[in-house]
């Protein structure tokens, strides 16, 4: 028996969670399930099934190999299908994790709109700002913003990420605005804590690079509620021009220090390296690579402030990508 039909028979044993309802289903004698199911745990050397006389359960590498099988089978599916029909819709099901606060503001529609263009299509997201193992963990691919160290995942860049540092007008009006980055750290600083350390780099006209080590009147793990912090008036906030464009356009919040370049970053999209990428995963890697092309939507805001104050904007500046911020999830 073929490796292919020996995964057909597992993912159907696992799916009915029965070896005699999977033998119905495939019209296969009982007998002979049984023992394409030991011969694959032997060929493989690992036991992949706990059997038991009432039910049978899954191992860790049981459940991870069925999850691989079903992709594979999916994959072939659609292979198939797709040599029938050109023009058929695209199928199965992708698996894809994005960063928590990008993923919401800017991604959910992304996926909404694809999902509409493709209603045979599952979708199976996850918005976590945890960096996940692709391979290990079966998914198609990720959405992540910053430098990006593991060489063996395809990464295609959608859209470079702009940090900027801004303050509500009350906070201002109440203890100045810093005019250099030293004087930062005399100013209640808002900061994102799922950073490596609470140092700000900044890069002058001379690029020159300004370390400044702060000293965090509020930090936490969401940049969504720092963002509401900063429009409260408690303090200097920087964070990613996406999560604060909104309020950037509004004058709820005024960027500062403008005439210092801060650390850019990129958005990509990542997937594994396989001969064979399935055509569902390449059609929505290219969507969504169409749907950031050019300028993105929430560095316009930004933009037109610095053109009204007369000071670069970051898309002026020359790229680091030496300086990129730490690999995000």
């Amino acid at each position: 028996m073929s490796r292919f039909e020996e995964m057909q028979i597992y993912a159907k044993v696992v799916e009915t969670g029965s070896i005699t309802r999977a033998a119905q289903v495939l019209d296969i004698a009982k007998s002979a399930v049984s023992r394409r199911l030991a011969d694959l745990e032997a060929r493989l050397g690992v036991q992949l099934l706990v059997r038991t006389t009432r039910k049978l359960t899954l191992t860790e590498t049981g459940r991870s190999y069925y999850e691989r099988c079903l992709r594979l089978l999916e994959d072939l599916a659609e292979l198939e299908e797709s040599v029938t029909s050109e023009h058929k819709s695209l199928s199965g099901k992708l698996k894809i994790a994005a960063p928590f606060t990008f993923g919401m503001m800017h991604l959910g529609c992304v996926f909404n709109d694809f999902m509409q263009m493709h209603p045979n299509l599952n979708f199976d997201i996850n918005f976590n700002d945890r960096q996940v193992d692709i391979v290990q963990e079966g998914y198609d691919l990720a959405i992540r913003i910053g430098r990006l160290v593991d060489s063996t995942l395809i990464a295609r860049p959608i859209c470079k990420i702009h940090t900027v540092i801004c303050a509500s007008p009350a906070y201002l009006e109440k203890f100045g605005e810093p005019k250099t980055p030293e004087e930062l750290t005399q100013h209640r600083v808002i900061h994102y804590s799922n950073l490596p350390n609470s140092i700000w780099r900044f890069w002058n006209s001379k690029s020159e690079c300004i370390e400044v080590n702060v000293n965090p009147w509020l930090q936490a793990n969401a940049g969504d509620y720092l963002r509401q912090a900063a429009v409260n008036g408690y303090g200097i906030v920087t964070q990613p021009n996406f999560i604060l464009y909104k309020e950037i356009a509004s004058g709820a919040l005024k960027p500062i220090l403008t005439d210092y370049q801060l650390v850019e970053a990129n958005a990509y999209l990542i997937y594994p390296h396989t001969r064979h990428l399935s055509h569902r995963v390449r059609t929505f890697v290219d969507y969504v690579l169409e749907r950031f092309k050019g300028t993105p939507y929430w560095d316009r805001p930004l933009n037109e402030f610095c053109e009204s104050a007369g000071c670069p904007s970051p898309s002026d500046f020359k790229p680091r990508p030496e300086d990129a911020a730490p690999a995000m999830k």
